[in-house]
């Protein structure tokens, strides 16, 4: 297979739900979301609540009632997806909550994430997630909207899509996923982005063959963007990652590092020659461009 995963943390289930008697779930494990999950997308008077997060629709808050009584359905055929991945090589971790997550995705070799747990919005458990670590991340969605799959993707998930789903989509998704961020062996300290080379043990950075004098925090800013590629940056995840900084309530210190981010993205512009290389996300951060 070319890779092997020591650990998946799989978070919003309870650390039994994979002993369920797998015979009984074929029919409910694969498709798209129906049934009593469909549940979760209605409350009496107002037909669709397409702009609270996931989170923000379970449990204590408006049509969370629904949510709660739809969790069992949902659930079913999750000991398909828990066999299937141990039978792969996969070392896998339940746990049912966002702060059990945050303890725990460190150790962790893949993060597969439910957006509705019950104590946290999911959405933040996966911009923390994030902000603190490279591990790929696939959220699940249980309301089945776009909105949601969009949320999910720009809290920093590398994939996202409906729960539940076919077990044999998501086990080729972790797979096509985990084949993208393992390294590929000699040169793997290369990391390529068109003309752009990035050095990861020399620092150096190399445009058309050219090397390109960098400080050690524009370098990091750079190899951030580019290992993030394929989707937008957000400022914040920025900031925690190359510069330390918390997340915090708006202030002096939140606006001067804000400052400070923007200060480096505009010496990179300069000095790989085009704006287009770093593109500016209005309202969200930055992602890399093709110059």
């Amino acid at each position: 297979m070319g890779f092997r995963v020591r650990r998946t943390l799989m978070v919003g289930w309870e650390k039994n739900a994979g002993q369920e008697n797998c015979s009984d779930l074929s029919q409910t494990s694969v498709g798209p979301v129906g049934g009593a999950a469909n549940a979760t997308r209605t409350r009496a008077g107002d037909p669709r609540d397409d702009h609270a997060s996931p989170a923000r629709r379970g449990a204590g808050q408006p049509g969370g009632g629904q949510l709660d009584a739809a969790r069992p359905a949902l659930d079913r055929g999750i000991g398909l997806v828990v066999g299937e991945l141990r039978a792969s090589g996969f070392d896998v971790e339940l746990v049912s909550t966002g702060a059990d997550a945050l303890r725990s995705y460190r150790q962790a070799d893949l993060v597969l994430l439910r957006l509705d747990v019950p104590d946290l919005d999911g959405l933040e458990v996966c911009r923390r997630i994030r902000a603190g670590s490279d591990i790929p991340i696939i959220s699940l969605a249980t309301c089945g909207s776009e909105l949601d799959r969009v949320l999910g993707l720009q809290a920093g998930s590398d994939d996202c899509l409906d729960w539940p789903c076919g077990e044999r989509e998501l086990l080729a998704r972790i797979h096509a996923l985990l084949r993208r961020s393992a390294p590929h062996g000699r040169g793997s300290h290369l990391l390529r982005h068109g003309a752009l080379v990035l050095d990861a043990e020399k620092r150096e950075v190399a445009l058309d063959g050219r090397v390109i004098d960098m400080t050690r925090k524009e370098f990091d800013l750079l190899h951030l963007l580019v290992t993030r590629r394929r989707s937008v940056v957000p400022r914040d995840q920025l900031l925690a990652r190359v510069w330390n900084h918390g997340h915090g309530a708006p202030g002096r210190r939140e606006r001067g590092a804000g400052r400070t981010l923007d200060t480096h993205v505009s010496s990179l512009r300069g000095k790989l020659g085009a704006n287009s290389w770093i593109v500016t996300v209005h309202g969200v951060g930055y992602r890399i461009g093709d110059g």
